[in-house]
């Protein structure tokens, strides 16, 4: 066993710096070949991609980009490149009579003279948000509200080509009875398939608090119909000092059915690696997605089955309400 881990450790590592290496590499290539067209090998050669790739930049990328902003997703703050401010109040009720109030909050403000390329960053409790839920690991605490644990100040460089690959780098401190410096390195690549596009997205990071990590990130997605959208992500989450990994798969259908009103229909399985592959969580979901007002202030409310190993996969009924609030600021 220790052999087998530490084989899988190492090959996570590896498609982790390959991601990394092209993302960086792929638009200097580019580059190179924008200055040479002249000169460049194979002339024609990628013709055939012109047709997936034109549809993929047009009415494909759009529809993506505005349901993941309507719902304010992860890729929608880490990839935009306007300023993002998010703040999320959260009440979760469970069978049984268990009720927690969650408070998260975080904003990317772009600093001036600095081409959008370099960002303030503020967020609460920043070593949860490393698989996109800010919530997540929340203390569940009867009928109170849980506020964040943590708060952190850092700062952000990226780079981007819109629509195909996006690079940052975050370098912070995290207050929490005192000062914990954080550091994250963020790439993601997408590739046209005729009427896909797949996502490969890569996160190395470091927290004083839970040590060092990766998070791997496969999203295939596919327009159904104009107003209706289907994604698949595969996520595999790894921290050095568990020397485990958390995994989850999530099938989802967006569903757009006006300018204020969204549903989301999701399955989703979760697993870990260690001490042996086993999946410990089943997740049913249908999420309500509603524009309270202009483009900002959101209301959700998301019906949800659980059903854990640690209750022999019995169905948990809860329900999910969150109010946001969600700012974009002007390019």
């Amino acid at each position: 066993m220790p052999s087998f881990e530490n084989k899988s450790i190492r090959l996570s590592w590896l498609a982790s710096s390959l991601l990394l290496c092209i993302a960086l590499l792929f638009p200097l290539k580019s580059q190179g070949e924008e200055q040479s067209a002249d000169q460049a090998p194979l002339p024609g050669f990628f013709d055939p991609m012109d047709a997936p790739r034109d549809y993929l930049s047009g009415k494909f990328v759009s529809l993506v980009s505005d349901m993941d902003r309507f719902f304010g997703d992860e890729r929608n703050y880490q990839e935009s490149n306007k300023s993002v401010f998010q703040l999320d109040l959260t009440r979760l009720m469970e069978h049984g009579g268990n009720r927690k109030f969650a408070l998260s909050a975080r904003a990317k403000l772009h600093l001036p003279s600095t081409e959008e390329r370099m960002h303030l960053l503020l967020e609460t409790n920043p070593d949860r948000n490393i698989t996109g839920e800010p919530t997540q690991g929340q203390p569940a605490i009867a009928n109170q509200a849980v506020a964040p644990e943590s708060y952190a100040v850092g700062a952000r460089y990226e780079k981007a080509e819109e629509s195909v690959w996006h690079f940052s780098t975050d370098a912070g401190i995290k207050f929490q009875s005192g000062l914990s410096p954080f550091a994250r390195m963020r790439g993601s690549y997408s590739v046209p398939l005729d009427q896909w596009r797949l996502k490969a997205t890569e996160t190395v990071f470091w927290f004083n608090t839970i040590g060092v990590g990766e998070t791997t990130q496969l999203d295939l997605e596919r327009l159904v119909s104009e107003p209706a959208l289907f994604r698949s992500s595969t996520n595999a989450a790894w921290l050095r000092d568990k020397n485990n990994f958390d995994m989850r798969q999530d099938l989802s259908i967006y569903h757009t059915l006006n300018k204020r009103i969204a549903l989301l229909y999701q399955a989703s399985a979760i697993a870990v690696s260690h001490p042996q592959f086993q999946v410990t969580e089943y997740v049913l979901l249908v999420l309500y997605r509603y524009r309270l007002h202009k483009d900002w202030l959101y209301f959700e409310l998301s019906p949800q089955l659980h059903y854990p190993k640690v209750k022999n996969f019995q169905s948990s009924p809860s329900i999910n309400m969150r109010l946001e609030m969600l700012f974009d600021g002007p390019k």
